[in-house]
Protein backbone atom coordinates (compact mmCIF):
# COMPACT_ATOMS: atom_id res chain seq x y z
CA UNK A 1 0.00 0.00 0.00
CA UNK A 2 1.09 3.59 -0.48
CA UNK A 3 2.30 5.70 2.41
CA UNK A 4 -0.28 7.78 4.24
CA UNK A 5 0.15 11.30 2.92
CA UNK A 6 -1.07 13.97 5.34
CA UNK A 7 -1.79 17.44 3.96
CA UNK A 8 -2.54 18.99 7.34
CA UNK A 9 -3.68 18.30 10.89
CA UNK A 10 -5.95 20.54 12.95
CA UNK A 11 -6.67 20.31 16.69
CA UNK A 12 -9.39 22.27 18.42
CA UNK A 13 -10.68 22.40 21.97
CA UNK A 14 -13.71 23.81 23.74
CA UNK A 15 -14.05 24.65 27.43
CA UNK A 16 -17.72 24.46 28.40
CA UNK A 17 -18.53 26.91 31.22
CA UNK A 18 -22.31 26.44 31.35
CA UNK A 19 -25.53 26.14 29.37
CA UNK A 20 -27.87 28.40 31.37
CA UNK A 21 -27.16 26.53 34.61
CA UNK A 22 -24.48 27.14 37.22
CA UNK A 23 -20.84 26.96 36.13
CA UNK A 24 -19.22 23.64 37.11
CA UNK A 25 -16.24 23.61 39.46
CA UNK A 26 -14.11 22.23 36.64
CA UNK A 27 -15.39 23.04 33.14
CA UNK A 28 -15.34 19.97 30.90
CA UNK A 29 -13.17 20.08 27.81
CA UNK A 30 -14.14 18.76 24.40
CA UNK A 31 -11.63 18.37 21.61
CA UNK A 32 -11.07 17.02 18.13
CA UNK A 33 -8.12 16.27 15.93
CA UNK A 34 -8.59 16.12 12.18
CA UNK A 35 -6.01 14.92 9.67
CA UNK A 36 -6.53 15.55 5.97
CA UNK A 37 -5.03 12.65 4.06
CA UNK A 38 -4.74 11.59 0.45
CA UNK A 39 -7.27 8.89 -0.48
CA UNK A 40 -5.29 6.27 -2.44
CA UNK A 41 -8.54 4.76 -3.77
CA UNK A 42 -10.11 7.97 -5.08
CA UNK A 43 -11.37 7.97 -8.64
CA UNK A 44 -11.97 4.26 -9.09
CA UNK A 45 -13.01 0.98 -7.54
CA UNK A 46 -10.53 -1.24 -5.71
CA UNK A 47 -11.65 -4.65 -4.48
CA UNK A 48 -9.01 -5.10 -1.76
CA UNK A 49 -8.78 -1.98 0.40
CA UNK A 50 -8.25 -3.55 3.84
CA UNK A 51 -4.42 -3.38 3.84
CA UNK A 52 -4.69 0.42 4.07
CA UNK A 53 -6.06 0.01 7.61
CA UNK A 54 -2.63 -1.25 8.69
CA UNK A 55 -1.00 1.79 7.07
CA UNK A 56 -3.34 4.11 9.01
CA UNK A 57 -2.44 2.69 12.45
CA UNK A 58 0.61 4.91 13.14
CA UNK A 59 -1.41 8.00 12.21
CA UNK A 60 -4.20 6.89 14.56
CA UNK A 61 -1.79 6.47 17.47
CA UNK A 62 -0.13 9.83 16.81
CA UNK A 63 -3.50 11.60 16.62
CA UNK A 64 -4.85 9.92 19.78
CA UNK A 65 -1.76 10.75 21.81
CA UNK A 66 -1.70 14.38 20.62
CA UNK A 67 -5.39 14.94 21.37
CA UNK A 68 -5.22 13.31 24.81
CA UNK A 69 -2.17 15.44 25.67
CA UNK A 70 -3.96 18.59 24.51
CA UNK A 71 -6.89 17.82 26.85
CA UNK A 72 -4.75 17.15 29.93
CA UNK A 73 -3.45 13.62 29.44
CA UNK A 74 -4.90 10.14 29.08
CA UNK A 75 -6.19 10.01 32.68
CA UNK A 76 -8.33 13.11 32.08
CA UNK A 77 -10.24 11.60 29.15
CA UNK A 78 -13.72 10.22 29.85
CA UNK A 79 -15.42 10.17 26.44
CA UNK A 80 -14.43 9.44 22.85
CA UNK A 81 -15.53 8.94 19.26
CA UNK A 82 -14.24 8.84 15.70
CA UNK A 83 -15.32 9.66 12.17
CA UNK A 84 -14.31 10.30 8.58
CA UNK A 85 -15.36 12.53 5.72
CA UNK A 86 -14.46 11.10 2.31
CA UNK A 87 -13.98 13.46 -0.63
CA UNK A 88 -16.27 13.28 -3.64
CA UNK A 89 -14.00 11.01 -5.71
CA UNK A 90 -14.13 8.35 -2.99
CA UNK A 91 -16.76 6.14 -1.44
CA UNK A 92 -18.11 5.82 2.07
CA UNK A 93 -16.37 2.45 2.42
CA UNK A 94 -13.03 4.25 2.29
CA UNK A 95 -14.07 6.07 5.48
CA UNK A 96 -14.82 2.71 7.09
CA UNK A 97 -11.10 1.95 6.89
CA UNK A 98 -10.66 4.38 9.82
CA UNK A 99 -12.73 2.21 12.21
CA UNK A 100 -9.96 -0.06 13.47
CA UNK A 101 -6.95 2.32 13.27
CA UNK A 102 -8.84 5.18 14.93
CA UNK A 103 -10.63 3.11 17.56
CA UNK A 104 -7.78 0.89 18.66
CA UNK A 105 -5.40 3.85 18.69
CA UNK A 106 -7.62 5.69 21.19
CA UNK A 107 -8.02 2.61 23.35
CA UNK A 108 -4.24 2.16 23.36
CA UNK A 109 -3.52 5.82 24.09
CA UNK A 110 -6.00 5.76 26.96
CA UNK A 111 -4.62 2.64 28.61
CA UNK A 112 -7.02 0.02 27.28
CA UNK A 113 -10.44 1.69 27.43
CA UNK A 114 -13.21 -0.93 27.20
CA UNK A 115 -16.18 0.66 25.44
CA UNK A 116 -16.68 0.50 21.72
CA UNK A 117 -15.61 3.73 20.05
CA UNK A 118 -18.70 5.16 18.33
CA UNK A 119 -18.24 6.24 14.75
CA UNK A 120 -19.75 7.96 11.76
CA UNK A 121 -18.67 8.59 8.19
CA UNK A 122 -19.91 10.15 4.99
CA UNK A 123 -18.92 11.39 1.56
CA UNK A 124 -18.82 15.18 1.25
CA UNK A 125 -17.15 18.11 -0.43
CA UNK A 126 -14.95 20.86 0.91
CA UNK A 127 -16.46 22.38 4.03
CA UNK A 128 -18.62 19.33 4.80
CA UNK A 129 -19.51 19.00 8.48
CA UNK A 130 -19.75 15.78 10.49
CA UNK A 131 -21.36 15.14 13.87
CA UNK A 132 -19.04 12.65 15.60
CA UNK A 133 -20.77 10.67 18.37
CA UNK A 134 -19.26 10.42 21.86
CA UNK A 135 -19.71 7.81 24.58
CA UNK A 136 -17.95 7.06 27.86
CA UNK A 137 -14.62 5.28 27.35
CA UNK A 138 -15.33 2.47 29.83
CA UNK A 139 -19.08 1.87 29.51
CA UNK A 140 -21.22 2.71 26.51
CA UNK A 141 -24.42 2.90 28.59
CA UNK A 142 -23.31 5.92 30.64
CA UNK A 143 -25.98 8.32 29.41
CA UNK A 144 -24.35 11.48 30.81
CA UNK A 145 -21.58 11.10 28.23
CA UNK A 146 -23.80 10.60 25.15
CA UNK A 147 -22.83 13.57 23.02
CA UNK A 148 -21.57 14.63 19.61
CA UNK A 149 -18.88 17.01 18.44
CA UNK A 150 -19.35 18.75 15.11
CA UNK A 151 -16.23 18.97 12.96
CA UNK A 152 -15.25 20.17 9.52
CA UNK A 153 -12.68 22.22 7.65
CA UNK A 154 -13.38 24.90 5.04
CA UNK A 155 -10.82 23.51 2.55
CA UNK A 156 -11.27 19.78 3.04
CA UNK A 157 -11.81 17.17 1.92
CA UNK A 158 -10.79 17.83 -1.65
CA UNK A 159 -12.13 15.23 -4.10
CA UNK A 160 -9.14 12.90 -3.67
CA UNK A 161 -8.81 13.26 0.10
CA UNK A 162 -10.28 12.01 3.36
CA UNK A 163 -10.56 13.79 6.69
CA UNK A 164 -10.03 11.32 9.53
CA UNK A 165 -11.22 12.46 12.95
CA UNK A 166 -10.83 11.56 16.62
CA UNK A 167 -12.78 13.32 19.39
CA UNK A 168 -12.42 13.20 23.18
CA UNK A 169 -14.04 14.79 26.22
CA UNK A 170 -12.94 15.18 29.84
CA UNK A 171 -16.38 14.75 31.34
CA UNK A 172 -20.10 14.48 30.79
CA UNK A 173 -22.34 17.08 29.18
CA UNK A 174 -21.98 20.16 31.35
CA UNK A 175 -25.40 19.86 33.03
CA UNK A 176 -26.14 16.16 32.45
CA UNK A 177 -29.28 15.19 34.35
CA UNK A 178 -31.13 12.73 32.10
CA UNK A 179 -30.54 9.72 34.37
CA UNK A 180 -29.19 6.34 33.31
CA UNK A 181 -26.06 4.51 34.41
CA UNK A 182 -23.84 6.75 36.53
CA UNK A 183 -20.06 6.81 36.17
CA UNK A 184 -19.81 5.70 39.80
CA UNK A 185 -21.84 2.56 38.96
CA UNK A 186 -19.68 1.31 36.08
CA UNK A 187 -18.84 -2.39 36.57
CA UNK A 188 -16.11 -2.41 33.90
CA UNK A 189 -16.75 -5.94 32.66
CA UNK A 190 -17.88 -5.68 29.07
CA UNK A 191 -17.60 -2.10 27.83
CA UNK A 192 -21.35 -1.62 28.16
CA UNK A 193 -22.00 -1.25 31.88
Amino acid sequence: MPDVIVRKTVIFTEEVRHEYGPPPEVPPLRGAILSVIENPFAGGYAEDIQPFMEDLKPLGVEMAERLAATLGGADAIEGYGKGAIVGEAGEVEHGALWHAPGGYAMREALGGARAIVPSTKKVGGQGARLDVPVTHREASYVRSHFDAIEVGLPDAPRAGEMVVVLVMTTGPRVHARAGGLAVSDIEGKDGLR
